[in-house]
């Protein structure tokens, strides 16, 4: 049996009053409705340099499945962190290939 979300509602004699639900899964755009920027970035990382794609909207579980596939192809560590893809290292040129065959057709490089 599915548990109705009543944190709004105080009081109903109603048993099939309609109750609206805020936590409904997002819905993600194709890959190629998808506009994504891959740039550098050093920024409180100690130096290091990391990847970072920015830009994807959509259902959080289908951002952690694209990061790691894009961790694994590019054979290094990485996490993905407030809606962005993070991966250790410079691999802007493989990314943005990678993304671009998978269907993202609006990827851009982003930065210097």
């Amino acid at each position: 049996m599915k548990k109705r979300n009543t944190e709004q509602v105080v009081y109903s004699t109603n048993p099939d009053f309609p109750v609206e639900s805020e936590n409904e899964p997002l819905h993600t755009p194709a890959p190629s409705e998808q506009k994504l920027r891959v740039m550098l970035d050093r920024k409180q990382r100690g130096g290091k340099q990391v990847t970072l794609i920015t830009g994807f909207t959509g259902d959080p579980a289908d951002l952690n499945t694209l990061g790691k596939t894009l961790k694994s192809a590019c054979g290094t560590g990485g996490s993905v962190k407030d809606g962005e893809i993070i991966i250790q290292g410079d691999f802007r040129e493989k990314v943005l290939a990678i993304l671009i065959k998978n269907g993202y057709r609006q990827t851009k490089k982003a930065g210097g």
